[in-house]
């Protein structure tokens, strides 16, 4: 398939640029395994799992990872954090109107916060923060980076709602957002039909918003996300598929993450490293059975992803239908939901 077959037309007010009123008040489109659609809202979830499922999350947090400032030879500077290396290093991206020379500085936030240029990794500039613990100082320091679509500067309501009730682990530089629409309520819901939850940590670099440039999508080199399946919720991914639940994932991040933890044979195992998984139509699933999902970029690899869950076809067509229904589109958007992957 050609990156050109995921384009699809968006009129650009159904870009979502707040979070709904409460978390939980999202519409969401429903694609059945017959293949109609049903519209819903998010209270309705609960009721569609099943007692005997796992329903897994992301819960990474994410990071003030944006700085703004100027280079010590005085022009403008923006620094977007992709990992945080350790306490004092980061890789990042930098926008300038002129690369920054190794052994340069970064004066950022005011001068608050100092980096020296070191070298290039890739896409990515190596920097050395003037810190001893550079996770606070961006806390204390940096800005929500919201995503390149989200058009208002953000603000203390959106380090609230760019961020998922359980995020706890903290590194991503994008939300896990079809976590976004959980609240207590919801979740109280949800185990009150017994079904079981559990949590994955992928976190989400800025490469996920970053296009694909080649048509022919086996050219495309996914970026590395870092993420982390424990030994016990692989065990409870195996017990559940044994027992014919099924494993059910809340988002294109828990996907990924089971999906590069699981083998061939099916059995999930514990995993703690980088995937640049890339997942398109015709890929076999080994690990998750359905599927909740926000809408996506046209030609984006998310977009991608959920193609080759739902079907091509299938994903199309519901999407044309998301549009024509004013479904609100991507992080702070609405949601769909697949209770079954498509057959191959």
């Amino acid at each position: 398939m050609r990156r050109s077959d995921f384009d699809y037309q968006l009129p650009p007010e159904l870009i979502a640029q707040r979070p709904a009123e409460r978390r939980s008040a999202s519409r969401l489109l429903c694609l059945n395994p017959d293949g109609t659609l049903a519209d819903r809202h998010m209270p309705d979830f609960a009721e569609m799992l099943i007692p005997g499922d796992l329903l897994l999350f992301n819960d990474a947090r994410v990071i003030p990872a944006r700085l703004r400032g100027v280079k010590d030879t005085g022009g403008q500077v923006e620094v977007l954090i992709e990992r945080v290396q350790d306490a004092t290093h980061a890789l990042a991206q930098v926008r300038a109107s002129k690369p920054p020379k190794p052994g340069s500085k970064l004066l950022l936030a005011h001068e608050a916060l100092v980096a020296v240029v070191e070298g290039r990794e890739g896409e990515f500039y190596r920097l050395n923060f003037e810190t001893d613990d550079l996770q606070a100082a961006l806390e204390q320091h940096g800005e929500l980076p919201l995503p390149p679509y989200i058009e208002h500067p953000a603000s203390s309501d959106d380090r609230e709602r760019y961020q998922t009730v359980f995020a706890r682990v903290p590194g991503a530089v994008a939300a896990p957002t079809a976590g976004l629409h959980f609240d207590d309520s919801l979740l109280a819901a949800i185990a009150a039909r017994g079904v079981e939850t559990g949590f994955v940590t992928l976190h989400v670099g800025a490469g996920t918003f970053q296009p694909v440039r080649v048509d022919a999508l086996e050219e495309h080199r996914m970026h590395a996300e870092r993420l982390s399946v424990s030994a016990e919720l692989a065990a409870r991914v195996n017990a559940a598929r044994a027992r014919g639940g099924r494993v059910v994932a809340v988002g294109t991040t828990v996907v990924r993450a089971l999906e590069s933890a699981t083998a061939e044979d099916g059995r999930t195992q514990a995993f703690d490293g980088e995937t640049r998984l890339f997942i398109t139509p015709g890929y076999r699933f080994r690990a998750v059975d359905a599927l909740l999902t926000n809408f996506h970029l046209p030609e984006s690899t998310l977009l991608m992803l959920v193609s080759a869950f739902g079907g091509y076809e299938r994903i199309m067509a519901a999407y044309r239908h998301a549009v024509a229904a004013r479904y609100r589109f991507f992080s702070y958007g609405d949601a769909m939901w697949m209770p079954a992957r498509a057959a191959l």
